[in-house]
């Protein structure tokens, strides 16, 4: 298994600190905005972020020929479902409350793995999966149980998290001759030209001109979330073992959590600590299973 350098860890210590930031910076730039078109502005922004990137570091964003489809391929759960199902369900739940849905990915990732790709699955990851699953039982129970939940925004942040665990799984397995920034800018490109789309369709009658704490975040999110966040999140999913790389971000949810009550005002429930440490210890058994499936 490769094994990761200083700078990478380095680099991951800000991915962890910057996403768990996001999902509070995510919720103030959406209240007054519809969260499609916030995504697509800020999808814009990264696009061009990237570009000057790569033209920096004299990158290649050539796709090797007959990859094109396989860009697709990735793209479709790493980036459109993921961030079209996870903005909405932030629209709809507190910041915290998304950041933990969001990152039951690990053990999606595991089922994944299980059922499309024939890995086998060790007991504690098997325990890992119900403890993940009660965690969001739990919460997908509250909202029910309150006149203002948004089960529905539950629904949305789960299917987000269940794409990006299948788009972490096949992301490992996917053999692509290209560098991690050209992968992440072609993905990029067509997520951000189908949520301009959708935002069209069911938005456009909420347009309004960004306020300030609106084009903060998506001057944040292009900059910092997509065009440093996703490269360094793609080359470790491309690196690392499918587990090893979703449970390498576990502590984002923690951070996503407690910076949307610091920054935000927002008071997480009792269900928010419980399935907190239900999903953290759902993500530390499938960390300490034997990855047989990733040798």
């Amino acid at each position: 298994m490769h094994q990761l350098t200083r700078k990478d860890l380095i680099l991951l210590g800000f991915l962890i600190l910057f996403w768990g930031l996001n999902w509070p910076v995510m919720k103030a730039s959406v209240r007054d905005f519809p969260p499609l078109s916030f995504r697509s502005l800020s999808m814009i922004g990264g696009l061009a972020a990237i570009a000057l990137i790569a033209k920096l570091q004299r990158a290649s964003l050539r796709i090797p020929p007959g990859q094109v489809l396989t860009v697709v391929k990735l793209a479709i759960p790493n980036m459109l479902i993921w961030h079209s199902c996870i903005i909405i369900g932030v629209k709809m739940l507190s910041s915290g409350r998304a950041a933990i849905l969001g990152y039951t990915m690990p053990v999606w990732a595991v089922l994944s793995g299980l059922l499309f790709f024939g890995d086998r699955i060790h007991r504690r990851a098997l325990l890992g999966i119900l403890l993940a699953m009660l965690g969001a039982g739990l919460l997908l129970s509250s909202e029910f149980a309150h006149i203002a939940g948004q089960p529905i925004g539950t629904l949305f942040a789960l299917t987000a998290a269940a794409a990006w665990g299948f788009g972490t799984v096949l992301m490992k397995r996917t053999k692509l001759d290209m560098p991690t920034i050209s992968l992440t800018f072609w993905m990029l490109t067509l997520t951000t030209a189908v949520m301009c789309l959708l935002s069209v369709i069911f938005e456009r009658s909420q347009w309004v001109m960004p306020n300030a704490v609106t084009w903060a975040g998506i001057i944040y999110n292009a900059v910092i979330i997509f065009a440093y966040a996703h490269v360094v999140w793609f080359r470790l999913a491309r690196l690392l073992p499918p587990v090893v790389s979703s449970l390498s971000v576990m502590l984002i949810p923690v951070l996503g959590t407690f910076s949307g009550a610091w920054m935000l005002g927002e008071t997480p429930q009792w269900q928010d600590y419980v399935a907190m440490l239900l999903i953290l210890g759902a993500m530390s058994t499938v960390m300490l299973a034997p990855a047989k499936q990733d040798q």
